[in-house]
């Protein structure tokens, strides 16, 4: 099939995604070495190609228009795969060994890293990995600090200097004990009564309990946790030990709820419990090569 003689080229595509990602046309014109008049006259090129106005000109900026909004959201995908292809053509030349550098959070680097990983190695078998771990905030210290280019985290929010793109969907959920009165009630649990019972929480930093702290403040005051322990495994240990019912990734309870040593308690409204991963890059530092085509493994996964 041939592409429609209206196919925008791709770097001016990149342009228009860069204005998006850094508010400014000087800012993205500077970031590709070209003068603000050159981007902005490319940029005036693919509104006459695609016949649509994608930015708001004025004398203290430009801003996108609802269509350049939705031009940006249709050009990262297609983007996206080009930076891949280029990245899996490198690879194959020369069987040149590229290396990749990334942070996840524990959830992510226990139940989705790794089969994330045996897809780019079935794509690009000459990559290199080294993968750091750590709660969400400290996996976004390590991106921001340059440590690594690439991160993936829970969590409603991301630090200032870095951006972000959704990758997937996590469900929470409430666990107890078998003998724990919420594992034995007839009927589902509203979350009112979560949020107003002390539950096991992760330590501070992690995406995990700034999910579960966030959907709670939503609907009470909640109170002070049962216990404040730094890894998911001591969770699960108190809450099978029934010291407090904890809310978990479902992924991370999989082979407790199939033994029995952990209940999952039905809530009258499950959804308001489901969390977004998300993979991060610094500001300005969309990625590209390799960590594009991660990215992109973890977006189709």
């Amino acid at each position: 099939m041939r592409l429609p003689p209206q196919t925008p080229r791709l770097d001016v595509l990149d342009l228009l995604v860069s204005v998006a990602e850094l508010g400014s046309l000087g800012l993205a014109a500077r970031e590709r070495g070209i003068s603000q008049p050159a981007a902005s006259m490319r940029i005036r090129a693919l509104e006459a190609q695609l016949r649509l106005v994608l930015l708001e000109r004025s004398p203290t900026g430009s801003k996108l228009t609802p269509a350049g909004a939705a031009v940006v959201e249709w050009a990262i995908p297609v983007l996206d795969a080009a930076r891949a292809l280029v990245a899996g053509a490198s690879a194959l030349h020369g069987h040149q060994r590229t290396s990749l550098r990334i942070a996840a959070s524990m959830t992510i680097a226990d139940h989705r890293i790794p089969s994330w990983l045996l897809a780019l190695h079935r794509e690009l078998p000459d990559t290199s990995v080294a993968l750091r771990v750590g709660n969400s905030h400290q996996v976004m210290e390590l991106v921001h600090n340059r440590d690594v280019d690439l991160g993936f985290v829970e969590g409603p929010s991301v630090a200032d200097g870095l951006e972000a793109r959704v990758v997937g969907e996590d469900e929470l959920i409430a666990v107890v004990a078998p003998g724990h009165a919420w594992a034995v009630r007839s009927g589902p649990l509203d979350i009112q009564e979560v949020a107003a019972t002390p539950l096991l929480l992760r330590e501070k930093g992690s995406g995990t309990r700034e999910a579960v702290w966030d959907v709670l403040r939503r609907v009470g005051d909640p109170p002070a946790p049962a216990a404040e322990l730094g890894s998911t495994a001591a969770i699960k240990a108190a809450a099978r030990a029934g010291v407090a019912p904890a809310v978990l990734s479902r992924l991370s309870v999989e082979e407790e709820l199939k033994d029995g040593s952990l209940v999952s308690v039905a809530l009258s409204d499950s959804s308001v419990l489901r969390r977004e991963f998300r993979a991060i890059w610094r500001r300005g530092a969309r990625p590209t090569g390799v960590n594009a085509a991660l990215m992109n493994i973890a977006v189709r996964s």
